[in-house]
C-alpha cells in the first residue's frame, strides 16, 4: 500500500489477499501454473529515467517466491482437458497483461475451452445461494448475520456462560436421499471442474475466535456488514487410533459416552478452575517454569483428559508453559455460549473474503486498488535516507509518504539477513466426512497429535459444502502445522494416510461401513513461507517509512496479524483511532444533498445559476477537447 496524506493507493499481484486469498478450482489451478513457472523476466518500462542524482532505488520481486514443493495429486479420474467450468467466462489474457505495450480493444477473447483465467470473480450465484430461491426465509438456522447476531452488544456481554450448551449450531438431519446420492454417484475429476465455481479454497486455514481480536475489529469498524458466518459445529481429536468428539460445553461433557463420571467431574473442576485461574495463584505459582502437560500431570487428570485439554481446548504445544496454556483454556472457555456450542466461527466463502471485506470498505471512502499493476522499485532519497517515490511496473512514478509491503515483495538483498521459517499445507477434496453424524453439514476442527518429540501437532479443519467453500456431495479438508521435512507432503501425507483412503477406486466390498475411510478425490500440497515474527532490524537498507507486513503464521487464530496491523497503523498515525467505526450509509451526506451555501440568505439565486452554467460549459469543452485527442 502506498500512502500519501490525502489517499492510500493499493497496488499488488492478480488477486487480492496475498497468501491469505482464496480461490475458485479452475483459479486454484491458474494459480498453481503460476507458481510453478521458473522466474521470467516480464517487459517492464525503464525506471532508470525517473530517478535523479541524488536518489537511489531499491528493487522489489514482481513474482511471489514464497510458495515451494507443490504436489497434485488427482485420485478421481484423469484431468480431461475438454472438461470446462459450468459459467465460466472467457477473458482476453491481453486485458490482463502488465506490459507497457498498448492493448488492442478490438482482440476477441478465446473461444477455446478451458478454465477461466478470471480467477478472482465472484461468483455471480453468491447472493442467491446466501438467501436460496425463496430470499432470506430460506436462510440456514445456523447461518450468523451480522444485523441480527454479529454485535457488539453481544460480545461484550460479561457474563458469557463458560458452560453452557447451545442449540444453535445444529443443521438438522440430512434426507436419505443425498446419502443415496453419494453413494449411487461417485464424484469425479470432471464435475469437480464443472463445479468449480462452488469452490472457494483458502491459501491458508484459521477459524475465528467469537471473542477473538478480529471478530471484535469486525465488529468495531462495522466491516462485519459485509461477510455471514457459520458456527463450527464440532471440535474433534485423534486418540488412541480413532476420531472422538471433544465435549466443551457442560452439557456435551455429561452427556459424553466416552467419559467415566470420575472423569467428567475431575474435568468440570479444572475447566472451572481454569476460567477464573488468575484468583487462585496459589495452586498453580510453584509450576510457572514447568510445561503446560507436566501441570496437567500434577492435577492428577487422566490421559485420556490430558489429550482432550492439551490439543482440543488448550490448542497448545507439548513445550507451552503452565501460564500460556491455563491462558489459552481460559480463551476458549470464554468463547463458548457466544454464537454457538463452539467458541469458533468461520466466515461464508472461506477466509479470503476478509481481506475483500475491508477492501470494499477501503474503497467507500476512497481507497484505490489497482491489480494486475505492480511495483518495480522504491525510490530513496539518498541524503535522508526516505522513501518518496514508487515506480510502477508501467514506468510510472508515483509519490508517497509511506510504503507498507508485504514480506514477499522484498527482494533477496534486503532479506539476505532473514531466516524463514516454512509451513506445511495440504488441501483436499473428499467424498465424505472424517466422523458420521446425523446431518451431513458438519463443520468440524480435528487436532492430530505429534508421534514424536520435536513434531507438531497437525491442525485439520473440514468444511461442507454448506460454507460455499465446495459443491455437494464433497468435502474440503485443509492440514496445517509448521514444517519439519524438506516438503509438505513427507510432512502431512502420513496423517492423511491415517484418515483417508487414497485410492483410485472406491472400495465397493466393505465389511463394515461404518469403519471405511473417506476417500481422497484430489489433493494439493505445498510449503509456504512463515514471515511472521522476523525482527524489523533484519532487513538491509529498509529505509524507516517503509513498514513490513508479515504473511500467514501457522497458528490456529488471527491475533498475530491483527496485532501487526495495529502497530503499523499507530506508528503512521499516532493519533487517529484504528479502525474506528464507518457510518451507516443512511448517514453518510453526500456533496450533493448539501444545501447551498448562503445562496437562500444572500438573495442571489441568479448569480449561483451563471455560475453553474459556466461550470457545466467548461467541463463540456473539455470533453469535446479530449474527444478530439483521441481521433487524432
Amino acid at each position: 500500500m502506498v500512502s500519501s496524506t490525502e489517499r492510500s493507493l493499493g497496488q499488488g499481484r492478480n488477486y487480492y489477499g496475498g497468501n491469505w486469498a482464496s480461490f475458485t478450482f479452475s483459479g486454484l489451478q491458474t494459480w498453481i501454473t503460476d507458481n510453478k513457472k521458473e522466474d521470467i523476466t516480464s517487459e517492464v518500462a525503464s525506471y532508470t529515467d525517473h530517478i535523479s542524482a541524488n536518489e537511489k532505488c531499491i528493487l522489489l520481486n514482481n513474482k511471489n517466491k514464497t510458495i515451494q514443493n507443490i504436489e497434485v495429486f488427482s485420485y478421481s479420474g484423469s484431468e480431461d482437458s475438454d472438461v470446462e467450468e459450468s459459467g465460466a467466462l472467457h477473458v482476453n489474457p491481453a486485458l490482463l497483461t502488465t506490459d507497457v505495450t498498448t492493448i488492442d480493444p478490438t482482440i476477441e477473447a478465446p473461444s477455446q475451452k478451458g478454465p477461466s483465467a478470471d480467477n478472482h470473480c465472484k461468483n455471480p450465484q453468491k447472493q442467491e445461494e446466501k438467501n436460496g430461491p425463496g430470499g432470506t426465509e430460506n436462510a440456514d438456522p445456523n447461518l450468523l448475520a451480522e444485523g441480527d447476531h454479529l454485535s457488539d452488544e453481544t460480545t461484550s456481554t460479561d457474563s458469557c456462560p463458560v458452560l453452557e450448551s447451545s442449540d444453535t449450531a445444529d443443521t438438522g438431519p440430512s434426507s436419505p436421499q443425498t446419502n443415496d446420492q453419494i453413494a449411487s454417484t461417485p464424484v469425479t475429476y470432471s464435475h469437480i471442474v464443472k463445479e468449480g465455481r462452488r469452490f472457494n479454497i483458502d491459501l491458508v486455514s484459521k477459524f475465528l475466535y467469537s471473542r477473538g481480536m478480529l471478530i471484535n475489529l469486525l465488529i468495531k469498524s462495522n466491516v462485519s456488514r459485509y461477510t455471514e458466518f457459520k458456527n463450527i459445529t464440532r471440535i474433534l481429536t485423534y486418540y488412541d487410533g480413532k476420531i472422538e468428539q471433544v465435549p466443551c460445553s457442560r452439557a456435551d461433557v455429561f452427556a459424553s459416552k466416552q467419559l467415566s463420571m470420575v472423569e467428567k467431574r475431575i474435568l468440570m473442576k479444572f475447566l472451572t478452575f481454569c476460567a477464573d485461574y488468575e484468583q487462585h495463584v496459589e495452586e498453580y505459582e510453584d509450576h510457572k517454569e514447568s510445561t503446560f502437560s507436566e501441570f496437567l500431570k500434577v492435577k492428577r487428570l487422566t490421559p485420556n483428559l490430558q489429550h482432550f485439554i492439551l490439543y482440543s481446548i488448550a490448542m497448545v504445544s507439548t513445550t507451552a508453559n503452565t501460564e500460556d496454556g491455563l491462558k489459552a483454556t481460559q480463551h476458549f472457555l470464554r468463547c463458548l455460549g457466544c454464537y454457538g456450542n463452539t467458541p469458533f466461527l468461520f466466515p461464508l466463502y472461506g477466509l479470503g473474503e476478509l481481506p475483500q471485506c475491508f477492501c470494499r470498505m477501503c474503497a467507500v471512502f476512497g481507497g484505490i486498488y489497482c491489480l494486475h499493476h505492480s511495483l518495480q522499485c522504491l525510490v530513496v532519497d539518498a541524503d535522508s535516507n526516505q522513501c518518496k517515490a514508487v515506480i510502477d511496473s508501467r514506468g510510472k512514478r508515483i509519490s508517497c509518504n509511506y510504503v507498507v509491503v508485504e514480506d514477499s515483495y522484498l527482494s533477496t538483498d534486503v532479506c539476505a539477513n532473514v531466516c524463514y521459517k516454512q509451513i506445511s499445507r495440504a488441501i483436499l477434496i473428499t467424498n465424505r466426512s472424517v466422523l458420521k453424524a446425523d446431518s451431513d453439514q458438519q463443520i468440524s476442527v480435528l487436532t492430530v497429535p505429534p508421534e514424536a518429540d520435536g513434531q507438531h501437532s497437525i491442525l485439520v479443519t473440514e468444511l461442507c459444502s454448506s460454507t460455499m467453500t465446495c459443491m455437494k456431495n464433497t468435502y474440503l479438508v485443509h492440514l496445517t502445522c509448521p514444517s519439519t521435512k524438506t516438503t509438505a507432503k513427507e510432512d502431512l501425507e502420513p496423517v492423511v494416510q491415517k484418515l483417508f483412503t487414497v485410492n483410485t477406486e472406491p472400495e465397493k466390498d466393505s465389511e463394515d461401513e461404518d469403519l471405511e475411510k473417506p476417500r481422497v478425490l484430489w489433493a494439493l500440497y505445498f510449503n509456504m513461507r512463515d514471515s511472521s515474527g522476523i525482527d524489523r532490524q533484519c532487513y538491509v537498507g529498509l529505509p524507516d517509512n517503509v513498514h513490513v507486513c508479515s504473511g500467514p503464521d501457522p497458528s490456529f487464530g488471527n491475533d498475530r496479524a491483527i496485532q501487526q496491523a495495529e502497530n503499523i497503523f499507530s506508528t503512521l498515525y499516532p493519533t487517529e483511532e484504528f479502525c474506528p467505526p464507518a457510518p451507516n450509509p443512511e448517514d453518510i451526506i453526500y456533496d450533493s444533498e448539501c444545501p447551498p451555501q448562503d445562496a437562500a440568505d444572500s438573495g442571489t439565486p441568479t448569480e449561483s445559476k451563471d455560475e453553474t452554467s459556466t461550470e457545466s460549459e467548461t467541463i463540456l469543452e473539455a470533453a469535446e477537447d479530449l474527444k478530439e485527442q483521441k481521433e487524432e
